[in-house]
């Protein structure tokens, strides 16, 4: 009885609610509008709310470039380039906006007090003729004055960096006619302990978030770059041709929002410098990039410059193609005398900007900005290295004599591409990828992991190789001519015995 009661009322209450909602013009279909147009509601007011949010961390990182500790030489600086080149400075990271060279500052203050008759401002001993203090046991081991031995600016040799921005012109001749065309110049390269510490004091001024860069690599892009996540496309196409994947590139770019590029030619470790074509696609895909209102960093690595094995591909620096692209396109040049000029252990680069419309201002203030992050880091670039460099490029005969050591590598990379046509067989364990320059070769191996074939190689054949993946790097620059078609049987008979 008492369930009876309860449903009758239940059923009552349902029936008065159903008069109700008709006598207000709200039948089944009116709730459904009333559902959707809630519905509806809700949706624009979490769109609201969104739309909201990012305006709050739009002006949050307005707020947070306001609030760095910027002093006075920075902010000089700084408010030149948003003058000049604003699309320049949104580049730069925060440290990158902080960084100023001291213009009173103890390097600053001991180089003008190199003319006075009394210098105590240094921190360097002398003799009391006034000769650097310096043991005989070094400076008998050298035939160089012993200023070789003293301290060098932060920004590098003067007369080295001169020098080196002819070279750069004179390897990339079509960067003289961009300027020329665009009123605009590139910097004076900044000497730094080798490229490797070149890439890092340029990522330490613009580097961000995300890094784009092919899969084929330098590991040490991952150390060097280690604040940021290296944002990584296929370095090639996977049609017959196999060149350079700008597609790739592109559809990296085809995300909005600004960017920083890593290219690398001749590449670390295939040994493939782009083809003139691919340089203007690349460039093309650049442009299209920064036309969208989008800032664009192009670190370009340059350590193999020069050593183009075939007459197809693009024997300038890309950075030829950047330096005046666009407003918004920073282009930084990173090189040096490593394999250049076959200096390995010398640790001298060059870090060297250009963008459309760089004047002399604009460009000593990223000079500026650098030298302050060399003090910082390392204090200046050895000078018996940069005395030795610029000898060497001042010498007599020394365009001949580097263009001899090319010729002797580009025997070994014949050598190498001969061996590969010879052995048809080869093709059964391995093939080779991509490669025209530089001093390496990769092999894509079919059917076993590299680590386990470098180790087969080591212990049983006593070759040396580097393995990342299913891939295996080969130095064929290092191995004497003969002996490069050993190396190739020697991987063939270590798959082999995997087999």
């Amino acid at each position: 009885m008492m369930k009876e009661n309860i449903a009758k009322k239940s059923m009552q209450k349902n029936s008065v609610e159903k008069k109700n909602m008709e006598k207000k013009g709200m039948g089944k279909r009116s709730m459904e509008k009333k559902g959707v147009e809630k519905k509806s509601t809700k949706e624009k007011s979490t769109l609201k709310m969104i739309m909201v949010k990012r305006n709050i961390m739009n002006r949050i990182e307005v707020d947070h470039t306001k609030d760095l500790k910027v002093n006075s030489e920075a902010k000089e600086l700084n408010d030149l380039l948003k003058k000049d080149a604003p699309f320049i400075y949104e580049m730069l990271n925060d440290y990158g906006k902080q960084a100023a060279f001291p213009n009173k500052g103890i390097l600053v203050q001991s180089e003008e007090a190199k003319q006075a008759k009394l210098n105590a401002s240094v921190g360097q001993a002398f003799e009391n003729n006034k000769s650097p203090m310096i043991l005989n046991a070094l400076s008998q081991q050298i035939n160089l004055s012993k200023t070789a031995f003293l301290y060098s600016p932060s920004s590098g040799q003067k007369n080295l960096r001169n020098i080196w921005r002819e070279m750069i012109l004179k390897k990339s001749p079509s960067i003289v006619s961009s300027l020329s065309l665009n009123n605009s110049t590139i910097s004076l390269p900044v000497v730094t302990s080798g490229i490797t510490n070149g890439l890092y004091l340029v990522g330490r001024l613009f580097a961000k978030k995300n890094v784009i860069i092919p899969d084929m690599m330098w590991e040490n892009y991952q150390l060097i770059f280690n604040d940021s996540e290296l944002e990584t496309f296929p370095l090639f196409d996977t049609n017959q041709t196999r060149g350079f994947n700008f597609l790739g590139l592109k559809k990296k770019l085809n995300i909005q929002g600004d960017k920083v590029i890593l290219l690398n030619f001749p590449n670390n470790p295939t040994g493939y410098t782009i083809l003139k074509k691919e340089a203007d696609e690349i460039s093309k895909v650049i442009k299209e990039c920064a036309e969208r209102g989008n800032n664009v960093v192009v670190i370009i690595d340059d350590a193999y410059f020069g050593l183009f094995h075939e007459p197809d591909i693009f024997h300038e620096s890309i950075f030829s193609k950047l330096c005046c692209l666009h407003e918004r396109v920073l282009a930084v040049k990173v090189d040096g005398i490593t394999k250049e000029i076959f200096a390995w252990g010398l640790r001298v680069g060059f870090i060297t900007y250009g963008f459309k419309g760089m004047n002399e201002k604009t460009a000593s203030v990223l000079e500026n900005k650098t030298i302050c992050a060399v003090r910082a880091t390392i204090s200046n670039v050895c000078t018996l290295s940069q005395v030795m460099a610029l000898n060497t490029l001042t010498s007599e005969g020394f365009n001949e004599s580097v263009h001899e050591k090319y010729e002797s590598i580009k025997e070994k990379y014949n050598t190498v591409k001969n061996c590969l046509v010879k052995n048809k067989r080869y093709s059964e364990f391995f093939e080779p990828m991509p490669f025209n320059s530089g001093y390496f070769m990769c092999l894509m191996l079919k059917k076993h992991d590299a680590e386990q074939v470098r180790k087969v190689l080591i212990d049983k054949f006593s070759t040396g190789t580097i393995a990342q993946g299913k891939i295996i790097r080969i130095a064929y620059s290092c191995v004497s001519t003969d002996e490069i078609p050993k190396v190739f049987e020697n991987i063939y008979l270590a798959c082999k015995s995997l087999k």
